[in-house]
């Protein structure tokens, strides 16, 4: 039991607000599957709701350990996971719950949370090789996956115009033995965007 409590009393007070994040992405996946066994949209309205919160969440952790001076390896790590969870994982979730649930639609989500694990895995390693004499990071190779926000606000003005299952917008296609969403490829691009090595965006 010491051990346990131990492990906690090394935890910083930014890591708390990672935690949060982590917490809000893992509501919205329950709120997600809750949709789908009620069918009531006031519950995926409030997952999407709780995406926002989980950016609000991650960009404090980042502004409390500089404040704090107080980043650490497990802080890093921990951001890591509660991202793939908030911003990779419950946007796809999200998507599903909302009609995306063809064959080529798991194809495309799971692309999209497997760039997103990438991504994040790629910058924890070369984190250290990227940053500059003072030690920070300058720019991040490819979009942070934070932005996949802009995936879950789409989602959220379907989903308040009543435009989820049948009536998803630009309906459905088949093609081949699957269905495919259109919708669903801007989870594609963004994934791709994620893991891009060409394109380098200012780190603040």
């Amino acid at each position: 039991m010491k051990r346990h409590f131990s492990m906690i009393r090394d935890f910083h007070l930014a890591d708390w607000f990672t935690l949060a994040n982590a917490f809000c992405g893992t509501g919205a996946i329950f709120a997600a599957m809750r949709f789908l066994q009620e069918g009531v949209v006031r519950d995926l309205l409030i997952g999407m709701a709780l995406i926002p919160l989980a950016f609000v969440f991650d960009a404090l952790d980042g502004r409390v350990a500089r404040w704090r001076k107080a980043a650490s390896t497990l802080g890093r790590e921990l951001d890591s996971l509660a991202d793939v969870i908030s911003f990779g994982v419950a946007p796809a979730a999200l998507a599903y719950a909302c009609g995306m649930q063809g064959g080529w639609d798991w194809v495309v989500l799971s692309y999209f949370v497997g760039c997103g694990v990438s991504r994040l895995a790629r910058y924890n390693v070369t984190a250290e090789q990227l940053s500059g004499a003072e030690g920070k990071v300058k720019y991040f190779e490819g979009t942070p996956i934070p932005t996949s926000l802009l995936l879950v606000v789409v989602l959220a003005a379907a989903a308040a115009q009543g435009a989820i299952g049948e009536r998803l917008w630009l309906g459905m296609v088949k093609l081949g033995p699957w269905q495919l969403h259109p919708l669903v490829l801007m989870f594609a691009l963004s994934g791709s965007l994620m893991i891009s090595k060409t394109l380098r965006i200012p780190k603040p």
